[in-house]
């Protein structure tokens, strides 16, 4: 049997250290602040473990023999990279694109650092053979994970190690037969109050110098010393489900992640005081494009839930026959299916890598550089097709219960389609989606979670067929010469 939401909650009530509000949280499942996105979370292994669903979203572990979601196989052909991110895009679709971090992330990850597990291997034989065998733990007991793996903005004008407080990232203390001993912070920790393990790594690189933070390991969301440092929690503040719709089930939390003297055993140890790894874990590997090529596969599944919004928003207020509307209609329509074309160009113009079946890296960093991009501009589309609607709605659900009140809402929240309760439910969705503080948050998601525009760009030009190009160019120069021009050369047909 899969795994299922039932055995997921449990696994949660672990006596994890998480922070909120300058309190420590009891219980993440039951906590106001957090049980409806880890009942979300749960939902999506119950989804999995369905009769109906449990042959195209899981696959038979080769080690334990389990049914274990699609997201970790090690895919060996284009039809077996399809179905993986057919698995992918059906736990997308239950939260309209909306998490992030679903355990399907980082188990991409995970998947792509096993690919290039002879990276880890040139480093130590010992170490990768740990990364091996957690990854088979990890994949049998279908486990949520998520990661940390940027430093703390402390000061930007200094690299990690030039820090006054040597231990403001994460850094070895100390180090015995047992294990290493891990101080300092990481970051976002997106997801982390419904994970079971999270793992640790650098994803911007490091200098000669500073080997103490050139570290990855992967540990339970339990363990002793590790404290979770919750953002503001936006599920806390929604008002009601009907309010705040997608605020009160998918906060999927952000946190920052600080090891108080973790002791972390070798054998959770994948990378030790290697700057060059550290860098190749991501790089050399297909870690960074496994995890993004989920992504952008979440991304498309939320770029159809919100050209669904942007379209029922015009139909709603009557507007959606207007010419320029229509326009803007069709041109974020075609944006939307780009994103769609960009996610099956990758699978169909993938390739094998040691022995596996991997997506092209060029077109999953292409659309992360136009997303980047898109992303806000559709949510200011969106905003300019709603115009007044969004803001001039009821303060909440409880103007309904009032007679009076509901005469008055019933009266001025007029639609083209439906009654004032019908409208006002859908405008409330569209506010969650455009302009409600989840909404800011996932607009700044999208914009950096793949890194800053100039690191996206920059693994674009890195990744681009150049000399494909620059053949082409010379295959026309080849064609004449001057010496042709001046002797009165003729063009023939090729």
């Amino acid at each position: 049997m899969a795994k299922t939401g039932a055995e997921h909650l449990k696994s949660l009530q672990d006596g994890r250290c998480v922070y909120l509000n300058g309190k420590l949280v009891d219980d993440v499942t039951t906590h106001p602040a957090y049980r409806n996105a880890v009942a979300a979370a749960a939902s999506l292994y119950d989804f999995q473990a369905h009769p109906d669903n449990i042959d195209w979203m899981t696959f038979e572990s080769p080690t334990s023999g389990g049914r274990v979601n699609r997201c970790w196989q090690l895919t060996k052909s284009y039809e077996e990279l399809v179905a993986r991110r057919r698995a992918i895009e059906g736990w997308s679709r239950l939260s309209g694109g909306w998490l992030g971090r679903s355990p399907d992330h980082i188990a991409s990850s995970m998947v792509g650092q096993v690919m290039g597990l002879p990276v880890f291997e040139k480093h130590s034989k010992e170490r990768a053979g740990a990364l091996m065998d957690y990854f088979q733990y990890a994949r049998d007991n279908d486990i949520y994970m998520t990661y940390v793996i940027i430093n703390p903005q402390a000061d930007r004008n200094k690299s990690v190690g030039e820090l006054d407080d040597e231990f403001v990232a994460t850094g070895v203390v100390d180090e015995d037969a047992e294990g290493i001993t891990v101080r300092g912070a990481k970051m976002l920790g997106t997801g982390s109050i419904m994970a079971n393990e999270v793992l640790f790594a650098n994803i911007q690189p490091l200098k000669p110098g500073e080997e103490k933070y050139a570290i990855s390991f992967a540990i339970p969301m339990n363990t002793k010393g590790l404290k979770v440092m919750s953002r503001k929690s936006y599920e806390e503040s929604a008002t009601s489900s009907f309010d705040y719709p997608l605020s009160a089930r998918y906060d999927e939390n952000d946190a920052l992640v600080y090891c108080d003297d973790v002791k972390v055993p070798w054998e959770r140890v994948f990378i030790y005081k290697d700057t060059d790894t550290a860098r190749a874990q991501f790089q050399d590997t297909y870690a960074h494009y496994m995890q993004n090529y989920q992504a952008m596969t979440r991304l498309m599944v939320k770029m159809q839930f919100q050209i669904g919004v942007a379209r029922r928003m015009c139909e709603t207020i009557g507007t959606v026959g207007i010419p320029s509307v229509a326009e803007k209609l069709g041109h974020m329509a075609a944006q939307a299916a780009m994103v769609e074309g960009l996610v099956y160009g990758m699978e169909s113009g993938g390739g094998m890598f040691n022995g596996y079946y991997v997506p092209d890296r060029n077109l999953m960093y292409t659309a992360q550089v136009l997303t980047q991009q898109l992303y806000p501009e559709f949510i200011t589309s969106m905003r300019e097709l709603a115009g007044g609607g969004l803001i001039m709605l009821p303060s909440s659900a409880e103007d309904f219960t009032d007679p009076d009140l509901n005469r008055y809402i019933n009266a001025t929240q007029k639609s083209a389609i439906g009654t004032a309760e019908e409208k006002v439910k859908f405008m409330k969705l569209a506010w969650d989606c455009i302009g409600s503080e989840f909404a800011s948050r996932h607009t700044q998601y999208e914009m950096f979670y793949a890194g800053a525009q100039f690191v996206t760009r920059n693994h674009a030009l890195r990744t681009y067929d150049w000399q494909r190009s620059a053949d082409l160019v010379d295959s026309i120069l080849d064609k004449y010469s001057l010496s042709d021009t001046i002797g009165g050369d003729k063009i023939a047909a090729e």
